[in-house]
């Protein structure tokens, strides 16, 4: 039998790598030693990504940026291991135009690296905010359908259940809690996608983002809204090892989230 392979993977919104990198991100990220390393929020276009961003020693570097206005949203994701393919977005102009979305083709998985946006500026931003849900969860799902194995990691700019968040009850009107939000990762889940930390940690109350003000994150005040969403396939054939929050890891409003796969 061919030697299985063990995959690390790390999902982590840094809230502007410029200002990741001055809270030393390169020598957190050499930490915590991951095969495939998804970031969100990157907050730059391709003319500023430095040498020291782009060259990272045994990674290729790919970069999805918004093209609807500057230092706004956009996605990078590292890798050890080349993709058989990439693709950025999901071939909708509106969605596509924020730089949320990589995609890669693994052979053995389809990997997404995805920003989700935030619906509490407006009603507006609420809607996109589900519309975008909807149309990634239909282009996800036609891959589903076609047999394929789906990892999707990310800042899903939700909480899912009242353990998911310290003050749920003062928090059912705000987006990120609000019912019709709740419903889509619900949906998701009727639908055959697995939350892996909440998998193998069904009782853990931990959190991946607090507000920087209010001291929140001193005193644990945070929301659990970045996720490894996986097709129960990969459940059932037994790759997932472990799955985790590391809220020991400073430098952004999030913390990072990681998932290990063995295939």
């Amino acid at each position: 039998m061919p030697k299985k392979k063990k995959i690390k993977l790390i999902s982590w919104n840094v809230n502007g790598i410029r200002a990741a990198v001055k809270k030393d991100f390169f020598k957190l990220y050499q930490q915590m030693d991951a095969d495939i390393f998804a970031i969100q929020e990157t907050k730059l276009q391709a003319p500023q990504i430095t040498d020291e961003m782009k060259d990272v020693e045994g990674y290729n570097a790919f970069w999805s940026h918004a093209t609807v206005k500057k230092g706004y949203s956009g996605v990078c994701t590292y890798t050890r291991i080349k993709p058989k393919r990439i693709n950025h977005g999901i071939g909708e102009a509106k969605f596509d135009n924020e730089g949320r979305i990589i995609e890669m083709d693994f052979d053995d998985f389809v990997f997404f690296n995805v920003y989700f946006p935030n619906g509490q500026m407006s009603e507006e931003r609420l809607r996109y905010k589900l519309d975008f849900y909807e149309e990634f969860f239909k282009y996800a799902d036609a891959y589903k359908n076609q047999g394929r194995s789906l990892i999707i990691a990310g800042d899903y700019n939700t909480a899912h259940n009242e353990i998911d968040l310290k003050n749920p009850k003062a928090n059912e009107k705000t987006s990120g809690f609000l019912r019709i939000e709740r419903d889509w990762l619900d949906r998701i889940i009727e639908n055959g996608y697995i939350d892996t930390y909440r998998y193998f940690n069904p009782d853990a109350v931990k959190y991946s983002w607090w507000t920087y003000r209010f001291k929140a994150r001193e005193r644990n005040i945070g929301w659990r809204i970045d996720y490894f969403f996986v097709t129960k396939d990969i459940i059932d054939k037994g790759w997932v090892k472990e799955a985790f929050i590391d809220n020991d890891i400073f430098g952004s409003d999030h913390c990072p989230v990681g998932l290990v796969i063995e295939i």
